[in-house]
């Protein structure tokens, strides 16, 4: 769908307004939009300020032409991917850190900073911004606010959107507001900072955060540990977090992805289901690791790895490889949609075992991987997608999966947002009247619904996106 955006060309901007086809081919998705799902959007504008998005937002408003924004692209259910054309908003070169205040514990950025930026400012402070998601080094804070994103040390700190104290947004009509509190906790009116936040655009483009900081743990160690059988490892990640053990990361990688990551990395891991553990504290954790141990050691572990510094990182590199791992295994065979589904963590060994079981009644090769201590597990459905019998059974294997987590009381995205890819099984998780009241809020927000078009809420019930979901 082709729009006019000629109208920027007599906007008085402090960016800069791209008509080239590098920048439009640049913005036509993310790395979660495969290559026949981009679509280049009419006009890209690299906005300076609040001012430029607002005037940008209000002169597409006026003639009905839609507006994706778009930070680093790093999105992984094509948050960013302009489906309607028009205008792709990249908010990258709003990337100051605007204050810090240490004594407040707080620090306000635009929207365009990466995460990593955020910590490197803080150092010399001994503070720093705990929630940052494994992509914190190639992410923006705006983006990851956008799309409610959360990271290995949820376990410990929680999410990113726990961290948000106040939030500047422009809204559909290009009218500026500012939402939530610097101070501490408020109880003033609705809580519109909550509702914007993982709204992926879809109500306001944010240009600004100001975000809780927290002090930097004196002492950090951490390792792996390695068990005999994935259910004696996703046991004990249960019995630890009930347990109360107070660890910063606990990760799980199975068998699988052992496999994989021994592939890409060539090195000689046990090709067995391994915890990755990382431990923050200011004293005494040297005890809270025994603690740990003892847990584990009730599992059958076969042993654990504890170390600082390089070598700690070292230990946990087979963790980090597993996207690009996954990536190169096979040239034949595709990662297809990522799965992205969080339960209950008494439930997690049974969400576990169920991609077991679905893999083999699918005859798919599905490794499995996550931030075990929340709940949240990753699995990648890999096949030939080029096989059009494969690619379906692929598909119904992963929308099956989905359906094992809400049956066990958990959600379709725990992080990566609901994007164009799980629009058709939003009324599977919240229900009819649920997505109804959603649609209900976008049409008041963002009436000639120009903001992020496609994205999260169906357009209507029963549309082909919920047929979709019937499969499951």
């Amino acid at each position: 769908m082709t729009h006019d955006c000629s109208f920027l060309d007599n906007l008085d901007l402090d960016g800069d307004i791209s008509w080239s086809q590098s920048d439009r081919e640049n913005h036509a998705g993310d790395f979660g939009t495969s290559e026949t799902d981009e679509v280049e959007p009419d006009a890209v504008v690299f906005a300076e300020s609040t001012t430029d998005v607002s005037r940008v937002v209000a002169a597409a408003n006026d003639r009905g032409v839609p507006v994706t924004p778009y930070a680093a692209g790093t999105g992984l259910e094509a948050n960013a991917t302009p489906i309607e054309g028009g205008i792709s908003l990249d908010t990258t070169q709003m990337d100051s850190i605007v204050e810090i205040g240490p004594n407040d514990l707080q620090i306000e950025v635009e929207a365009g900073v990466i995460g990593d930026d955020v910590n490197e400012a803080l150092e010399r402070y001994g503070l720093f911004f705990p929630p940052l998601p494994s992509s914190g080094s190639i992410s923006t804070i705006g983006g990851m606010i956008a799309t409610d994103a959360s990271g290995q040390q949820t376990v410990k700190y929680g999410e990113v959107a726990d961290w948000v104290l106040e939030l500047t947004v422009v809204l559909a009509d290009g009218s500026v507001i500012n939402v939530g509190s610097k101070a501490a906790k408020t109880s003033s009116g609705y809580n519109i900072k909550e509702l914007l936040i993982g709204s992926e655009g879809t109500l306001g483009i944010i240009t600004r955060a100001t975000l809780q900081l927290a002090g930097r743990p004196e002492q950090i160690k951490g390792g792996r540990a390695v068990f005999p059988t994935l259910t004696d490892a996703t046991e004990a990640i249960s019995d630890a977090i009930t347990a109360g053990v107070d660890v910063a990361k606990i990760e799980l990688i199975d068998d699988q992805t052992a496999v994989l990551a021994n592939d890409y990395s060539d090195t000689e891991l046990p090709e067995k289901p391994m915890i990755f553990l990382e431990f923050h504290a200011d004293h005494g954790i040297d005890e809270e690791i025994d603690f740990c141990r003892s847990i584990f050691n009730a599992h059958e572990m076969e042993h654990l790895t504890i170390a600082s510094g390089a070598e700690m990182e070292r230990l946990w590199q087979a963790r980090k490889d597993i996207t690009y791992a996954a990536e190169s295994f096979d040239p034949d065979l595709g990662l297809g949609p990522p799965g992205d589904v969080t339960v209950p963590i008494g439930r997690y060994p049974e969400m576990i075992a169920a991609v077991k079981t679905v893999a083999e009644e699918y005859d798919l090769f599905v490794p499995c991987f996550g931030h075990a201590g929340d709940g949240n597990l990753h699995y990648l459905v890999l096949a030939d997608y080029d096989d059009t019998e494969e690619a379906a059974r692929a598909l119904e294997a992963y929308a099956e999966l989905i359906k094992r987590a809400l049956d066990l009381d958990g959600t379709i995205t725990g992080e990566h947002g609901i994007g164009v890819g799980k629009r058709k099984f939003m009324e599977l998780e919240h229900g009819e009247t649920a997505v109804e009241l959603m649609r209900a809020i976008k049409q008041t927000i963002d009436p000639k619904g120009i903001l992020n078009p496609g994205k999260i809420v169906p357009l209507t019930s029963g549309s082909d996106d919920e047929t979709d979901a019937k499969l499951i």
